[in-house]
């Protein structure tokens, strides 16, 4: 017996000797690759962070993992990734009225009076209104902000960030009068007097009256961004357009392990952030990725500000104009290129979109793999689909098409439309789309944007008709939208995007199969658990 038992004993150590230790195995999955072949296994071992190992249930006894995960059936994903976003907006949030589902300036000035008893600010800020949810978008002005405000600056930023709504107090302060113009912007005016709403560039005059959020406040908005990030299964956001002083600011705090979220970050268009690191190159790190530009070559639909080719439909002898002129657009792209850094351009109107379009075509001729991006890609002239291609990439947001087509159909006009937020025939020519949401301007949630893509809906909307159903994209395509295309258009498809051996051990755990279920049962999935190098950081347990 005791030979026996001496025996067990030594087979035991000798396999345990054999069998290579790892930090994690997960197993008893529905794991979704999202590799080259979209190949589904069922476990996998994590070692140092990274995929150390893919493939079935003979994986238990191959390893000899410190932590086991029985999934149970769940389905698993790669780390979800936004294409477009904004962490430091997300954040700050909290330290602005709150004005999204307003209803009109009465309820404004509400959310205004209760956000200042709370808080007491010497400059009241506000975000997250959007007159096309008004029933009356005829007082679209700041008379009745001025009588409830009349010794403080009242600054609201319209939710897609491109205009404000200020009062008397703020434009006084900012220097502007009736004979005010600035260049790539918008004063707006009526019955001649001044209306306090500011578009485009000439937010800027404002600006100058806002005090810098301080480094504080901005650290406690990037926690605040990052948690809600992991929420919702993020493990990689595209941070579009920050300054030099904020990517360092990422850049500490991620060194500080307090900031564990993966960024790509965009450089805004600012001389002395891109002149700084085209003298000292790109930053890549593990958690930090700056390699791109991101310019504003028009403003938003919804404010008024995106260049068209043609008249708004609803303002008659109004086109709106390019924020950059044709030619700065091209000296800037050809220095980005010669440096080998991506360009990364807001475009929406028809008209910005086709300018776009020409620089990059012209300037990218001999470059191989530029993957150069066009944010937004909104409204696009038929005839221009064909100078897109696999140089550049349409980064878009699948949100924006069902929640703005009402509203978008006044500005633009039925004809107009038909070309518009066409994300299944921007895939057929450029052959990759990274897809994000745009937060704050719309919700965080990943898992809206995959709804949105492929059934064409409002999330939790009261209609049931899909908007322009030839444009949407299958499941497949959403999934890779939001994981390995994603990381390609930011140059990272080596390193994530996808479950394989080598990447890093990003990804997410859903309580529901979301490449199976009934498409509306989608927006009922829950975020199990989100994983960052095969840790846990977010957890949300039944």
């Amino acid at each position: 017996m005791k030979k026996t038992l001496l025996f067990l004993i030594t087979i035991f150590f000798l396999a345990s000797a054999c069998s290579e230790r790892v930090d994690l195995l997960v197993h008893n999955a529905k794991i979704y690759t999202v590799n080259a072949n979209f190949d589904q296994a069922s476990a996998f071992v994590v070692k140092n962070g990274k995929f150390h190992a893919v493939g079935g249930e003979e994986l238990v006894k191959k390893y000899t993992p410190a932590n086991t995960v029985d999934a149970q059936g769940l389905a698993i994903f790669p780390g979800f990734i936004d294409a477009h976003g904004h962490l430091f907006s997300l954040g700050l949030k909290q330290f602005k009225a709150d004005l999204r589902d307003t209803e009109g300036i009465d309820q404004i000035i509400e959310r205004i009076k209760q956000h200042q008893d709370k808080y007491t600010q010497k400059i009241i800020l506000g975000g997250g209104w959007d007159e096309n949810q008004w029933s009356d978008v005829s007082f679209l002005n700041n008379q009745k902000l001025n009588k409830a405000f009349p010794n403080i600056p009242v600054v609201l930023e319209r939710i897609d960030g491109h205009a404000f709504l200020v009062n008397q107090k703020a434009i006084e302060m900012a220097g502007i009068d009736f004979q005010t113009e600035v260049e790539g912007g918008q004063i707006v005016k009526y019955n001649g007097k001044l209306t306090g709403v500011l578009v485009d560039n000439a937010k800027q005059l404002v600006q100058k009256i806002v005090p810098e959020f301080s480094k504080e406040h901005k650290t406690k908005a990037l926690l605040k961004a990052q948690e809600l990030s992991f929420e919702n299964g993020l493990t990689t956001v595209d941070q579009a357009g920050i300054s030099k002083m904020d990517i360092y600011l990422i850049d500490s705090l991620q060194k500080e392990d307090l900031l564990k979220l993966r960024i790509y970050a965009m450089i805004e268009n600012d001389p002395h952030s891109i002149d700084h690191f085209i003298r000292n190159g790109k930053l890549k790190t593990d958690l930090l990725n700056v390699n791109s530009v991101k310019v504003f070559a028009d403003g938003a639909l919804g404010s008024g500000g995106a260049a068209l080719i043609d008249d708004y439909s609803d303002q008659k002898g109004y086109k709106s104009n390019l924020l950059i002129s044709r030619d700065s657009l091209m000296r800037l792209a050809n220095l980005l290129s010669e440096k080998a850094f991506q360009m990364n351009t807001h475009a929406i109107g028809d008209a910005a979109v086709r300018t776009v379009l020409e620089v990059y075509n012209q300037v990218l001729g001999l470059k191989e793999d530029p993957r150069w991006r066009i944010e937004h890609a909104q409204v696009i002239a038929e005839e221009d689909f064909p100078r897109f291609n696999t140089k550049i990439i349409p980064s878009v947001q699948p949100i924006h098409a069902v929640s703005d087509k009402d509203w978008a159909f006044h500005r633009l006009g039925a004809e107009r439309l038909k070309s518009s937020y066409a994300y299944k025939d921007l895939l057929d020519w450029s052959g990759v789309l990274a897809l994000g949401t745009d937060f704050p301007v719309e919700d965080i949630n990943p898992l809206e944007t995959f709804y949105a893509a492929v059934a064409r809906k409002v999330p939790g909307g009261k209609s049931t008709e899909a908007f322009q159903i030839e444009n949407a994209l299958s499941r497949y395509e959403a999934l890779l939208g939001l994981t390995r295309w994603a990381a390609y258009a930011n140059f990272e498809e080596k390193e994530k995007g996808s479950i394989e051996v080598g990447k890093f051990a990003d990804f997410i755990i859903l309580d529901q199969d979301i490449m199976k279920v009934n498409i509306e049962s989608v927006l009922k999935t829950r975020i199990v658990a989100t994983i960052l190098n095969g840790k846990i950081v977010f957890s949300n347990r039944l």
